[in-house]
């Protein structure tokens, strides 16, 4: 096997951060160490979109547009496991809060269920009719919903995959979707400039926040389930309360678009992960930016509080050069780590990080005081550069449109008549073999 010079891995970086050592503490001044970099792995061969911890900290889940699934294990000593199923790019990945399952949603329309060991078990369903841009578990780990290009959001059992219902008012792709802490409600975020909020007993849509210069790429309960914050195209944040529906706090920090973002556990902080190639670690109850991150060299995909608040992960499309390793030139679904990589970064004085830990300590920038109102000029100019379209052209357009949402809304009611009725063959099926078995039983006493 010819190996070349040099092979390309897009990194995951892990940080450790010591913003507070109690979880009731809800002031900076109780901070007792800048963020540093304590882990940094390198293995998928495109860019990290997704990232996530285990429960017990001793795992971490990463998807990537190469289109496997990898689980990191937080000791070096520890194999990493290359998880090859999906045909597509992996979009989303959320360990279940037991940590006993990882689930994985991709562009070739699937949600996989991995057991994340050795054994690379895993179950797949075909999950809707276009790309699935989000899974996320209920806390109780019983269902999970979805989220997709095809304009729905569907909920399911983690038991067998069953399919519950769909959720079927956005009128373009939904980027994500994601449960309430006491999981009575979801929240979903869609290309449409809109992001509805769902009541999950009666499936209906009780509240959509509008979004008027861009769209949230992704959107995240509040620890308290009071309120919800969105990462926008238009490069800002917003928190929303979703008791009185008002804008709680702008935050107008990066230059770039917002792709991801994590609550601390504690509710007191959020960390945003931008295009611009930074994370920001926000201060919630003095509203205003506390730390810069600098260590990605390209866009940063993905970001993620572990479950204890005491580390975040982030996932980028940066490219770094590495010496080649047999292990990922295989097909072989438990690849390993590369070793060279992990314990470089581990050195305190690393040239290649240093400058992290150097800039978070020196950004304690009050950018994000004060509550900035939405800025309708950026829409003004998104709409003035469209008015070259004939008014014929854009009516016969609008239709067309309008004659394609009708047809997806058919089709998502037909693929849902479709499972319902997989499902009720499936129960007559189980019915019939147990009645069967009876009578057998019955006939041999």
């Amino acid at each position: 096997m010819e190996l070349k010079s040099q092979s390309h891995f897009h990194c995951l970086f892990v940080l450790i951060v010591c913003l507070l050592l109690d979880k009731n503490v809800p002031c900076l001044s109780c901070l007792q160490s800048d963020p540093t970099l304590e882990r940094h792995f390198k293995g998928h061969r495109d860019n990290v979109t997704s990232v996530d911890f285990s429960c017990n900290m001793k795992q971490i889940a990463t998807g990537s547009m190469d289109s496997c699934v990898m689980i990191w294990n937080m000791k070096p000593q520890m194999r990493a496991y290359r998880f090859d199923g999906h045909k597509e790019a992996v979009i989303s990945v959320q360990f279940s809060p037991s940590g006993h399952l990882v689930a994985s949603a991709s562009r070739d329309k699937t949600v996989r269920l991995w057991v994340p060991s050795m054994k690379a078990e895993s179950t797949a369903f075909r999950a809707h009719t276009a790309t699935v841009r989000s899974v996320n578990f209920s806390g109780d780990g019983l269902n999970l919903v979805t989220a997709s290009d095809d304009k729905t959001i569907k909920v399911w059992t983690v038991h067998r995959q069953k399919f519950l219902f769909s959720l079927n008012q956005h009128i373009n792709w939904v980027r994500c979707a994601k449960f309430s802490p006491d999981d009575r409600l979801i929240v979903s975020s869609s290309d449409d400039k809109t992001i509805k909020l769902w009541d999950k007993n009666s499936r209906e849509c009780i509240h959509s926040f509008y979004e008027h210069a861009g769209y949230a790429n992704h959107v995240e309960f509040h620890p308290s389930g009071t309120c919800i914050a969105a990462a926008s195209t238009d490069n800002s944040v917003k928190v929303w309360d979703i008791r009185s529906h008002k804008m709680l706090q702008h935050y107008q920090v990066h230059s770039g678009v917002v792709n991801s973002l994590s609550f601390h556990p504690a509710g007191n902080f959020l960390i945003t992960a931008s295009s611009d190639s930074t994370m920001k670690i926000l201060d919630l109850v003095e509203g205003k930016l506390l730390y810069t991150l600098h260590g990605h060299q390209g866009p940063v995909t993905s970001v993620a509080f572990s479950r204890t608040g005491e580390y975040f992960a982030s996932g980028g499309s940066d490219e770094q050069a590495s010496e080649p390793s047999e292990h990922f030139n295989g097909q072989d679904s438990h690849t390993a780590a590369h070793t060279q990589s992990v314990s470089h970064s581990r050195a305190p004085h690393s040239h290649t990080y240093r400058h992290l830990s150097s800039s978070s300590s020196s950004t304690h920038q009050p950018q994000a005081r004060g509550l900035p109102q939405h800025s309708p000029q950026v829409q003004a100019q998104s709409q003035a550069s469209d008015g070259g379209v004939p008014p014929a052209l854009a009516r016969t357009l609008d239709h067309i449109i309008g004659q394609l949402d009708i047809l997806t809304q058919t089709v998502s009611i037909l693929e849902q008549r479709l499972t319902l009725t997989e499902d009720k063959l499936k129960e007559c099926l189980e019915n019939q073999m147990e009645i069967g078995l009876h009578l057998q039983r019955r006939e041999e006493a």
